[in-house]
């Protein structure tokens, strides 16, 4: 009784130096393969249309805020609010962050010993003519065997393989939350788009109702002076061409506001006869940008960041297929009971154990594992190419919109202008034909100029709404915490 403990112990005594030994191997051990260093890209001083501005490094977790909020419109609030919890798009791209999420948490666990519990029962035969001398005397040749084994099993990452691919798992799942941001940031900016257009076409169509009945006056007017015979018929002619023509753009703006609206209920994940937008009385006004802060917002692209990453992890992907050239090590211990009987099947004359550890390495493979490197490497090429055409891109897309605020800006100065101009023709005008001093024709050309640019003047506006909802997305989503973005101040490398 005292002898059998120091048996039982005798195994373990002896996987203590192996155990050492393995210790001081993965505390010495590396991981194969390149680390990672982000690429270079092109580097600008400024940008064109505002001095100042300067690029910075992604810093995409820093938050943006809800920046829908600077046009103040509680309708607008409502709708974005509504997009960001029932978007289907939204919806799949965050499925696919948890499908990483869950990647990275399998490929973490594969670092860990995996530990095992089998139970079995077997029942064979064997004829009685077999040589086996156990059967010979059962005239039935059946058999049952019980089994009861408790197993662990480990690779060891001795090459950094398995850590390796927890880096690329873990790059590629902060480039899909990259991506997610920058769906949830493209389809709020499109609603935005949508909802202040929609508003314009509402003003629009204030600004027609009203012309059709200004027309509509005139025609009456006009009518009564031929049956008094001031007016000819052409007068009338032209009074009635007028009028039709503006109800039938008014109409228009009808089948114009249906498509801004359904777009707007498709957005927020619902059937668009199920959404319907009051009529609003004002447009959102167009929000001051900060004219001095540009790269510092554009580091907080997410679409950047997500293409960064995508390098980082095609980096780590080249280190797994370079460890395939080294031996795998797999330690596994295993022990449990095995009896042909039930009732002493858990007992100790029928314990069994066995430990170990395994190398394996492939010796030929006629250059599989040569070309899986080669595809790995082209793979990483590909990312840094797309990575710094992204940054390019995004640069370009801030010039753009900058460049078209600034001239958007100056048309509305000039198209009010020309509108101020307009109404004062128009009065003088009307007053000259109401003396009799002009015919009809000359009012109708110059009602028609002064319609021309009240509607020049809200698509300007329309314009201007619509580009500087485009300029925030380029920035990244808003300036909110830009204090934060301007302390880091890291040139793009």
């Amino acid at each position: 009784m005292t002898h059998r403990p120091a048996n039982l112990s005798q195994p373990r005594w002896r996987l203590r130096p192996l155990a050492a030994s393995l210790c001081a191997l993965l505390l010495s051990a590396c991981a194969v393969g390149p680390d990672y260093h982000p690429p270079e890209v092109t580097n600008t001083a400024q940008f064109k249309a505002v001095e100042g501005w300067r690029p910075a490094a992604p810093s995409d977790a820093i938050a943006r805020g809800a920046w829908w909020e600077i046009y103040q419109d509680a309708q607008l609030n409502q709708l974005v609010e509504r997009l960001n919890r029932s978007n289907q798009t939204i919806a799949q791209y965050e499925a696919q962050y948890r499908q990483a999420q869950a990647l990275v948490r399998s490929s973490r666990a594969s670092l860990f010993p995996t530990l095992d519990l089998n139970a079995s029962k077997n029942r064979s035969a064997q004829g009685t003519g077999s040589s086996s001398s156990s059967l010979s005397n059962n005239s039935s040749g059946i058999r049952d065997t019980y089994n009861a084994q408790l197993g662990v099993s480990w690779e060891v990452d001795v090459w950094g393989k398995l850590r390796r691919g927890l880096e690329a798992d873990s790059a590629s799942a902060q480039a899909s939350e990259a991506d997610l941001a920058a769906m949830r940031l493209s389809q709020q900016s499109e609603l935005v788009q949508n909802y202040l257009q929609l508003r314009v076409i509402d003003e629009q169509k204030r600004l027609l109702e009203a012309t059709v009945e200004a027309y509509q006056r005139s025609l009456k007017l006009t009518e009564n002076q031929y049956r008094a015979g001031i007016s000819g018929p052409d007068a009338v002619a032209q009074a009635r061409t007028q009028l039709k023509s503006t109800q039938a753009d008014l109409i228009d703006l009808a089948w114009q506001r249906a498509q801004f609206e359904n777009a707007i209920a498709v957005l927020m994940g619902m059937a668009p006869a199920e959404f319907n937008l009051p009529v609003s009385e004002s447009i959102p006004n167009l929000p001051a940008i900060p004219v001095g802060v540009p790269s510092t917002l554009l580091e907080r692209r997410p679409d950047v960041a997500a293409a960064e990453r995508s390098v980082m992890a095609a980096n780590a992907n080249i280190g797994v297929a370079k460890a395939a050239y080294f031996p795998d090590l797999t330690l596994s211990m295993s022990g449990g009971y095995s009896s042909s009987s039930f009732s002493n099947w858990i007992s100790l004359p029928n314990r069994f154990w066995s430990v170990g550890p395994q190398l394996a390495l492939t010796l030929f493979d006629a250059g599989k594992r040569s070309a899986e490197v080669d595809r790995v490497e082209a793979v990483y090429d590909q990312t840094v190419a797309q990575y710094r055409q992204k940054v390019l891109d995004s640069f370009q897309e801030v010039e753009n919109y900058m460049t078209q605020l600034k001239v958007y800006e100056q048309e509305a100065g000039v198209r009010n202008e020309a509108l101020a101009a307009a109404r004062e023709s128009l009065r003088l005008t009307n007053n000259q034909y109401k003396a009799g001093l002009i015919g009809y024709l000359d009012v109708v050309n110059v009602q028609a100029t002064a319609l021309s640019n009240e509607r020049s003047v809200l698509n300007v506006l329309q314009s201007r709404l619509v580009a500087s909802v485009q300029l925030i997305a380029a920035l990244g989503g808003g300036w909110q915490g830009l204090d934060q973005s301007v302390e880091q101040g890291r040139l793009i490398k």
